[in-house]
């Protein structure tokens, strides 16, 4: 087990000692609400969570939403599933928006009182009627049953993510709607064949989200960050119960 620390991260690490701001993702967040431990391992001690693999198709599936919304947007004109679902708003440009879309860049904003830059990257932003504007998240998956609502419990953190989001803008000075949009894409199976293409259906879930909880979290983020005790694992946690169970296995 020696030889999977020796690439234990050594930078980008939170000091409590420094003056410096600390960037702290929307991921990061998530992981703190999952599981205290892991979150202090990973930002104070830098020892994170073993890596999953990459969503190059998900991924994929992003850029090409991003570019067919982008041309909308360019041309000041209407989408269609915008209009199939009635929806009154069109995407907009903005001046930073490609920031706010870019990985490890994204929506910052300096929180004083814990001295922590909040980051995270929307991937779109649509503009109603009214002037406020709308966060909207790409979602891409394959399951038999369509996707109209996010009823499931692992759907929680997207619905804190889109509200970390709202938080974000609205804290660089935008007027922000609470009803946020879950674009999802559901890969198609029932095809015939590949015909090396893959289809998709789409559909708009709206979701009102409440940004009361953020506040109050980077302040517990912020005090778990500077306690010098690994917090408790979480019953929960799924990577913190498998180490429980190798220790107990290994001490037979």
């Amino acid at each position: 087990m020696a030889g999977f620390y020796k690439g234990k991260r050594k930078r980008n690490l939170y000091d409590p000692g420094s003056a410096k701001p600390f960037k702290l993702s929307r991921s990061k967040i998530d992981r703190y609400i999952e599981c205290k431990r892991c979150f202090y391992l990973d930002r104070r001690l830098g020892v994170d969570r073993p890596p999953g693999f990459p969503f190059n198709l998900n991924t994929a599936v992003d850029t090409l939403l991003k570019k067919e919304f982008d041309l909308h947007r360019a041309g000041s004109t209407q989408h269609p599933l915008l209009e199939a679902y009635g929806v009154d708003a069109r995407p907009v440009p903005h001046a930073s928006l490609n920031a706010w879309r870019e990985n490890f860049v994204g929506v910052q904003f300096l929180h004083e009182p814990t001295n922590l830059i909040i980051t995270g990257a929307i991937d779109d932003l649509w503009q109603g009627s009214s002037g406020a504007y709308i966060v909207v998240d790409y979602k891409a998956t394959s399951k038999n049953a369509a996707i109209e609502v996010l009823d499931q419990p692992w759907q929680d953190s997207y619905k804190r993510q889109m509200e970390v989001y709202q938080w974000l803008l609205r804290r660089n000075g935008l007027t922000v709607s609470d009803t946020g949009y879950f674009l999802y894409c559901n890969g198609v199976t029932d095809q015939k064949a590949f015909d090396a293409k893959l289809e998709f259906d789409l559909t708009l879930i709206p979701y009102s989200g409440s940004d009361d909880w953020i506040e109050e979290t980077i302040l517990k983020i912020h005090a778990c960050l500077n306690a010098e005790e690994i917090p408790r694992a979480s019953f929960k946690c799924d990577y913190c119960r498998y180490i429980q169970v190798v220790e107990e296995a290994s001490t037979k």
